[in-house]
């Protein structure tokens, strides 16, 4: 078994571990620095001799999470200006072209990598599926609207690796064109942007969307008074050279101001959309990368050919309301004024969750609600405009609750991604899911994945008329349409 491969660029050493193949580090792209910053990705130079592939490469740049998030979320810091790069997990350098699973951090288009100890690849090349694993630019480096620059740099990256792959894989023993991409949070918006991209089309031929779905870009005219504040913290003029010379500490700090001051005080007649997002850097509909709301381009029936499998996690909101206390804050004023942000009348939309949760608190009730507008009702409308058009789609549920905060984070945001991966005993499956989590658990959601990857089947039946869904908990089942009453009261709102 060779560790040593030959792609485009030159020769790479990777290691070897229980017969498993790791290369890491492997830049795609030029640094995005000097006369590449705020540009589109461009081809990384060659190299001289072999090049070691050994530890993961340099993160992008981003500010920390703030606690108490910082102790729940696993963040890798690798400094250098390389960091357009991916790893590479394979069972053998050959010729077997094995299926191929892209995997697109999360983060909120801010923060993440693909050194993240649970995205360790490992198990999947143990069950014969290539793993990849790609960073791309973050936050304003990545995604701030800058008139002379190409929009939606980020995704740009994220193309230039798909490339990448496209053109190297096969000396992992992989596939091409079997490419699977898959995502969770940001890395699931991302996916479901793909899925409707041109410069995308024909790079994959399945995706995953965990936590994150088609309703979440931002339109020009938010991101333009994005970028207006950006510059005015920078001291700077709102142009590709005013931008250049903020350095990007400079220029991340004045983000992070910018994404504060919009926390605080979520006006929509300020933020638009922004309102009700915690993602001031995120894709934007440029007309060209992104032609127009991703849900909308589904409903038209861009992506049918792509087998689709998404989900979300029963809890999703809880990881952002229970950790700083933000759940015992909420009373029903404050519920009726954030469903009003939402677009929902709370004299419609409240009964209906009260009768599903007739015991629970306001706070309880916003982490339903938020959970499905951010989260729910998007996957179910990509799953409803893929069925019109009678496209492969496979829709999940994840419901094992994590124990952390006693037990009320439940089955939150992020909890999943271990059992995907099979990394119940890696750093960041701790942080979220504690010790000893089901193993049987992971081997059922990871084997779906796997089986998804391999033919385009998890396991259990697409989503269509009937809205069959498969619950994975300690004891999963498969049912049909869960929580009806809820997803009807966000028609013709979400």
């Amino acid at each position: 078994m060779s560790n040593t491969v030959r792609v485009t660029q030159g020769y790479l050493r990777g290691t070897e571990d229980n017969g498993i193949l790791a290369f890491k580090g492997i830049p795609y792209a030029a640094a995005p620095i000097g006369v590449h910053r705020f540009k589109e990705p461009t081809a990384a130079p060659a190299w001289e001799g072999i090049r070691d592939a050994t530890e993961y490469g340099p993160t992008a740049p981003s500010l920390p999470y703030s606690p108490p998030l910082d102790q729940l979320i696993d963040e890798p810091v690798i400094e250098g200006p390389d960091y357009l790069n991916l790893n590479v997990w394979t069972p053998a350098t050959d010729a077997g072209r094995r299926p191929v699973l892209v995997w697109i951090h999360g983060g909120a288009f801010a923060n993440g990598s693909g050194a993240v100890s649970a995205y360790d690849g490992s198990r999947f090349a143990r069950d014969g599926v290539v793993c990849v694993t790609v960073n791309y630019r973050l936050g304003a480096e990545g995604f701030l609207q800058i008139d002379g620059a190409p929009a939606n740099r980020g995704l740009l990256d994220q193309i230039a690796a798909l490339r990448w792959v496209r053109d190297n894989i096969a000396a992992f023993g992989g596939d091409p064109e079997a490419v699977t991409i898959a995502g969770e949070s940001a890395g699931a918006m991302s996916v479901t942007t793909l899925l409707t991209t041109p410069q995308a089309a024909g790079l994959f031929r399945r995706a995953i969307a965990e936590s994150g779905a088609g309703h979440h870009v931002q339109t020009p005219t938010t991101a333009a008074k994005v970028t207006a504040a950006v510059a005015e913290e920078l001291g700077v003029e709102a142009t590709l050279a005013g931008f250049t010379a903020a350095s990007p500490a400079d220029l991340l700090a004045a983000q992070g101001e910018v994404g504060r001051k919009i926390s605080e005080a979520p006006d929509p007649t300020v933020w638009g959309e922004l309102a009700t997002s915690p993602m001031p850097f995120q894709p934007v509909i440029d007309g060209a990368v992104v032609a127009a709301r991703p849900i909308d381009s589904l409903v038209a029936g861009v992506g049918c050919d792509v087998d689709v499998l998404i989900g979300t996690n029963a809890r999703e909101a809880a990881l952002f309301l229970v950790p700083n206390g933000a759940i015992d804050a909420v009373n029903n004023d404050t519920l009726a004024k954030i469903l009003a942000l939402m677009g929902a009348d709370a004299d419609v939309v409240l009964p209906v969750y009260r009768e599903a949760q007739p015991s629970a608190s306001a706070g309880e009730l916003l982490v339903t609600a938020v959970t499905d507008w951010f989260y729910r009702v998007p996957a179910v409308r990509v799953a409803e405009s893929r069925m019109m058009h009678g496209a492969n789609t496979h829709v999940y549920e994840f419901g094992w609750p994590s124990p952390f905060f006693d037990g009320r984070l439940g089955a939150c945001h992020t909890v999943e991604i271990a059992f995907a991966f099979d990394q119940l005993a890696s750093p960041a499956s701790a942080m979220i899911a504690g010790v000893n989590p089901p193993q049987e658990l992971a081997d059922e959601v990871h084997g779906a994945w796997v089986s998804f990857v391999r033919g385009g089947d998890p396991g259990w039946p697409p989503y269509g008329e009937d809205r069959i869904v498969r619950r994975l908990n300690a004891h999963s089942d498969t049912v049909t349409d869960p929580a009806a009453d809820q997803r009807r009261i966000w028609d013709g709102i979400r």
